[in-house]
C-alpha cells in the first residue's frame, strides 16, 4: 500500500508542480490583504481537493459509459500530457497575469487551473487504473495538502530559490512529467499488441 501510494504520489507532485507555479502564485496575490491570504490558500485547496476527486469518480464511469479501455485512455492521456507537458517546457510563463477577482482567486484559477489542471486530471485516471482508487484518492489529497503548504511559505520558498531557481525546477519537472507521459503511452501501446480475444 505504501509503495501503491508513493508510486501515485511523485507522477502528481511532479504533474502539480507547486514550485512551478509560485512565481504565479505570488503574482496573483500580490496586493491582496494579509488577512485574505489564508482564506485564498484554504479556497483553492477545497477546489482543487473536490475537482480531482469527482473527475476520479466520474471520470471511469464516462469512461465505462463510452466503452473505452484502459489501453484507449493510457494511449490517449499520455498523448495528451506529453502536448500539455511540452507546451509548458517551450512558454516561457504557463498564463499571463491578468485582473483577478480577489473572491474567487482561490477557486480560479489558484485551485483550477493552477493546482488541478488538464495534466493533473489526465495522471489522476491513469494512476486509478494503475494502481487503484485508494492510493490515487491518498496522493491527490497528499499533493493537493503540499500545495497548500507551499503557498502558506511562499515567501520564505521563493527566497531560497529565486525567480530563477523557481523556473529551473518547474522546467526540470516538466521534463520528468514528459517522460513519464512517453512511459504511459509505451505501457498503452503494449496493451494492444498483447494476444488476447477479440
Amino acid at each position: 500500500m505504501i509503495k501503491e501510494f508513493w508510486l501515485c504520489f511523485v507522477p502528481l507532485f511532479i504533474a502539480v508542480d507547486s514550485i512551478g507555479i509560485l512565481p504565479i502564485y505570488m503574482s496573483l496575490t500580490e496586493g491582496v490583504d494579509k488577512s485574505r491570504i489564508n482564506k485564498v490558500i484554504l479556497q483553492s485547496m477545497v477546489t482543487a481537493l473536490a475537482v480531482g476527486l469527482a473527475f476520479l469518480i466520474f471520470g471511469r464511469i464516462v469512461l465505462r459509459f463510452l466503452n473505452v479501455g484502459v489501453a484507449d485512455f493510457m494511449v490517449a492521456g499520455g498523448a495528451l500530457l506529453f502536448i500539455i507537458t511540452l507546451k509548458d517546457l517551450l512558454s516561457a510563463e504557463k498564463i499571463q497575469k491578468a485582473i483577478t477577482d480577489h473572491e474567487s482567486l482561490g477557486a480560479v484559477p489558484l485551485g483550477v487551473p493552477l493546482i488541478v489542471g488538464p495534466g493533473v486530471l489526465t495522471t489522476i485516471l491513469l494512476l486509478t487504473d494503475q494502481h487503484g482508487a485508494v492510493p490515487t484518492i491518498a496522493a491527490t489529497v497528499a499533493n493537493v495538502l503540499a500545495a497548500g503548504l507551499i503557498f502558506f511559505l511562499s515567501q520564505k520558498i521563493y527566497h531560497i530559490l529565486g525567480k530563477v531557481g523557481a523556473k529551473i525546477v518547474s522546467k526540470v519537472s516538466g521534463l520528468l512529467l514528459a517522460a513519464i507521459a512517453v512511459m504511459m503511452i509505451r505501457k498503452g501501446i503494449a496493451m494492444f499488441l498483447q494476444p488476447g480475444p477479440f
